[in-house]
């Protein structure tokens, strides 16, 4: 059950510095441990990405004239 936990924050997008907290690793051991996970996540952070471009871009002070 703590494997499926960790990993399911991993995947749902909770910061790997704050799962390593939660679950008492340090950010070495999660990587290792937890490389499957984050492995998988390309599209996703692909995603935040493009969002926040958005969002910067929708902004009311940037003047993209």
């Amino acid at each position: 059950m703590r494997h499926a936990g960790i990993s399911l924050w991993l995947s749902s997008g909770v910061p790997p510095k704050q799962v390593a907290e939660w679950a008492g690793h340090s950010l070495e051991v999660l990587f290792r441990i937890y490389a499957h996970v984050l492995s998988g996540s390309n599209d996703a952070a692909r995603a935040l990405v493009e969002k926040g471009l958005q969002g910067a871009l929708n902004h009311p002070d940037i003047n993209t004239e």
